[in-house]
């Protein structure tokens, strides 16, 4: 069996006025994410675990914030066309394991909203989908409600 993992990471400044979309869904929050698109940082997290797994280079390559036709755009649309960019490798996921970190609001009820969401972009179960959460103490720039970050490891196989 030829399996291979990948490793994402993303990360987007907090900001009052923008809506706070994490993996799929959009949360109640004083502050949301800001970037080119949404700002999911969890879904942009698991792109680039994706794409590295599967030596895809990485979602800036694909989706450049410098391109206008992804100005404002659903995540889980990006997060459908790397999938479609892994198929066309010949490869599937098995599972993800991801983490967000932020200081609120709390993750922990959301949680399997999001597997439900995302699984079955992916082609996966809301089972396959481990979604993590943590603060980070008070410290740093997610400390202190600056940012929020993800962190996501897949696993894929060749079909």
């Amino acid at each position: 069996m030829n399996i291979r993992i990948g490793f994402g990471f993303d990360v987007h400044p907090l900001a009052a006025g923008y809506p706070l979309w994490l993996g799929g869904i959009q949360l109640e929050s004083d502050k949301g994410a800001v970037g080119h698109s949404d700002a999911d940082v969890l879904i942009h997290a698991i792109c680039d675990a994706i794409l590295g797994a599967a030596n895809l280079r990485d979602i800036g390559f694909h989706f450049p914030n410098t391109d206008a036709k992804y100005k404002g755009i659903d995540s889980k649309k990006l997060l459908a066309e790397t999938v479609s960019l892994l198929h066309a490798k010949n490869y599937s996921i098995i599972n993800i394991d991801a983490t967000l970190c932020l200081e609120a609001p709390k993750i922990n009820p959301h949680i399997t909203a999001m597997q439900n969401v995302l699984a079955p972009i992916m082609h996966i179960t809301s089972d396959e989908v481990s979604i993590k959460a943590t603060t980070n103490e008070r410290l740093g720039f997610i400390g202190r409600e600056e940012g929020v970050t993800a962190y996501a490891v897949v696993l894929i196989s060749k079909n």
